[in-house]
């Protein structure tokens, strides 16, 4: 099956070409054919573009598709929205289907961290994008994806171990006497391959049910942080 990922969550954005299944060399994993790197604030003009310039490059059409993977979430509002459009409208032209992938669940599978983890990514305005995961997962234990302060975060990491691609917050994290594994940047690559093991697991969404996975506050908490 031909796998193709998408990434434009953040300032920088990429596009995986992956293959997986009966032909990859390992079945539980998608092999990656080639990562596209896309340049910050003109996704827009670039996506669609470079998809087919990557599928022409290895002989391949949008037809041959199998699947698709995206990063659903958190990041940009308007990088998210490009992305999960191009996905959408290829989905409903193909027929196929979509494994949305959550950037801290990425983050949290590249690691390979095991036991209590907490991935966070930086979310502007001194907040923080926090995922924390039990590994290996427990049946009935559903991961909690939350924004914190950075004080907040600080304080409830103890006792985990974080991991994040950010090296700031890595190094904020590490004088706060907090365990942390830095990871190198997120991209197209590691969405196609966690992607494909939502898809061989049977977790994939339809076109009308892909969502953004913004991780926004509440109304109340807005409200709360204005007014303290």
């Amino acid at each position: 099956m031909l796998l193709l990922a998408i990434d434009t969550s953040g300032k920088h954005g990429s596009i995986a070409l992956a293959r997986a299944g009966e032909r990859s060399a390992d079945l539980n994993d998608a092999e990656l054919i080639e990562t596209v790197p896309l340049a910050g604030g003109t996704f827009s003009a670039q996506l669609v573009p470079q998809i087919a310039a990557l599928l022409s490059s290895h002989g391949f059409t949008k037809n041959d598709i199998g699947a698709l993977a995206v990063a659903s979430g958190p990041g940009s509002f308007t990088g998210l929205r490009i992305g999960l459009a191009a996905v959408k409208a290829l989905a409903e032209v193909l027929g196929k289907p979509i494994a949305a992938v959550s950037l801290l669940e990425v983050c949290v599978f590249t690691s390979g961290a095991q036991g209590k983890v907490m991935a966070a990514l930086d979310a502007g305005r001194s907040d923080v994008y926090v995922g924390e995961y039990e590994i290996p997962v427990k049946a009935g234990n559903t991961p909690r994806e939350c924004i914190l302060t950075r004080t907040e975060f600080f304080a409830q990491a103890r006792g985990w171990t974080v991991v994040t691609p950010d090296r700031a917050l890595a190094q904020a994290a590490s004088e706060a006497a907090l365990s942390v594994l830095t990871l190198t940047p997120i991209s197209a690559a590691a969405v196609a391959h966690l992607g494909w093991r939502k898809i061989e697991a049977g977790e994939t969404v339809t076109a009308e049910q892909l969502e953004a996975n913004y991780i926004r506050r509440t109304d109340a908490e807005m409200l709360e942080r204005i007014g303290s």
